[in-house]
């Protein structure tokens, strides 16, 4: 499918990613290599050592890696893929725009290669993408439609000895299922077949943003799926042309949930979903916890059902979905039954479904979070504070430290010391510790049997690492 947007000819070109480990740009790396183009690209975080497995399985796997000093680009043939926010005077960037590369940024790359596709789906949403995108891509491949696959997270399903950083799939390229971003306007570049619509909430944009977004995005879809529990989405239905409806309290949509047959567990839960145009029910054994995930569960199914896979195959899909890294991702219990999670819950919503799936089982919470940066914090901080005073209770903690900070010219006048203030005023219990380290030896001091001890945030790939060093120094 073309979106009549002008780009280069791709057709075999070198890649080169600056930026190559991060989130965003591996799962689009390994799609691109897939492909059979040859890739190299540069990462500030191999430089200074960080996450050196990562690195190390980039460089046995074909990928070539430079320092980011300009040295990688050396062809005028190359395309340069970078983020918009990297600045003309990054080494990388200057070397291209001497050469006079062509430059794409990740989504111009993504939604060129998505739009080729003859079948695509694309998840968007504030909340849930990473989550449901997975879902989705789970339940085509169990239905043997062996799809490619974008994701910002690493799927458990997908990962291999082979491919362990799994946040792509490469499978045929006429099946593309991938999560989109509104947060850069970059949303408004694809043409999906299937548009899925999970919530409309605070995030990077105003809500009247955000609502032109989300309406163009069903708009320009051959198919929309709609959350009918999101009040904000709902209100765009009309802009699909053609609509199937997910929710749990919606009673109006089309994929939804028998009352009463919701069991909550700590580890997972159970729940009898319904058809509602051709009457048929089925079981659903949903290996991850919360309410939440069942409203992702939802999504993807209906998702599926636009996508011509039958109802019931895509329910029994689901009860083998491992889940993705990051998300509720349980590190371990203590004998002494002190429990660590690695979530990437970074804004009002994420980190609201995260908290009450904690505290819906007994025990009290140490919610520590890392901001994802100094502007997202001014954006958002207020309703942070907010989630994290009214989703807690007394007896909770909350502990943040300083914004992640990789250099630049960001305003870093306001960081976490503010949000902690909030917090306070509203009656819960809060500190800042402005260093990570810190931070963890404090959550060591306070953890006792039965707590749960949930490592918040996004951006940083070694939060991950972090949440393991504290599970390891808690045994």
């Amino acid at each position: 499918m073309d979106n009549g947007i002008d780009r280069p000819d791709l057709k075999g070109r070198p890649f080169f990613f600056c930026g190559i480990g991060g989130s965003g740009m591996l799962p689009l790396a390994q799609i691109v290599h897939g492909l059979g183009h040859e890739v190299a690209g540069s990462d500030r975080s191999n430089d200074q050592g960080r996450t050196p497995r990562k690195f190390e399985w980039l460089a046995d796997n074909g990928f070539a890696l430079f320092p980011q000093d300009g040295s990688g680009l050396t062809s005028s043939r190359q395309i340069m893929v970078a983020s918009a926010a990297v600045e003309d005077t990054v080494p990388d960037a200057a070397k291209a725009k001497e050469l006079g590369l062509t430059r794409m940024t990740r989504a111009e790359l993504l939604s060129a290669l998505f739009n080729e596709a003859e079948f695509s789906i694309a998840v968007g949403g504030t909340s849930g993408k990473s989550t449901v995108t997975g879902m989705i891509a789970w339940i085509l491949a169990y239905a043997g439609r062996d799809p490619t696959v974008m994701n910002g997270a690493v799927m458990k399903n997908f990962v291999s000895a082979d491919n362990p950083f799994a946040s792509a799939q490469v499978g045929s390229p006429n099946v593309f299922v991938s999560e989109v971003d509104e947060s850069d306007g970059s949303i408004a570049l694809y043409r999906p077949s299937v548009a899925v619509l999970l919530n409309v909430s605070l995030d990077h944009k105003s809500l009247e943003e955000l609502r032109d977004l989300f309406g163009n995005y069903l708009t320009v879809s051959g198919h929309g799926v709609v959350n009918f529990d999101n009040a904000e989405a709902r209100a765009l239905a009309d802009c699909a042309a053609k609509l199937v409806s997910f929710g749990i309290g919606a009673e109006d949509a089309d994929i939804g949930v028998l009352p009463g047959s919701i069991l909550p567990g700590s580890v997972g839960l159970d729940a009898t979903v319904i058809e509602r145009n051709s009457g048929k029910t089925a079981k659903l054994a949903l290996p991850m916890p919360g309410m939440h995930n069942l409203s992702n569960a939802l999504a993807a199914i209906a998702a599926a059902r636009a996508a011509g896979i039958r109802f019931e195959i895509a329910v029994e899909a689901l009860g083998s979905f491992k889940g993705l890294a990051r998300r509720f991702d349980i590190i371990g219990t203590t004998p002494t039954n002190i429990t660590v999670i690695d979530d990437f819950g970074h804004n009002p919503e994420k980190c609201a479904a995260t908290l009450r799936t904690l505290k819906s089982t007994p025990g009290r919470v140490i919610a520590f979070f890392q901001p994802h940066g100094y502007g997202p914090l001014r954006q958002m901080g207020h309703e942070l504070a907010e989630t994290f005073a009214d989703e807690l209770s007394g007896e909770d903690i909350t502990i943040l430290c300083d914004p992640v900070y990789f250099g630049g010219t960001v305003d870093r006048s306001e960081g976490s010391e503010r949000i902690i203030s909030m917090i306070e005023e509203r009656g819960g219990n809060a500190e800042h510790i402005p260093s990570r380290e810190d931070c963890g030896a404090r959550l060591i001091e306070l953890a006792r049997s039965g707590d749960r001890i949930v490592i918040m945030g996004a951006r940083d790939d070694t939060l991950s690492s972090f949440a393991r060093s504290v599970f390891e120094r808690l045994q």
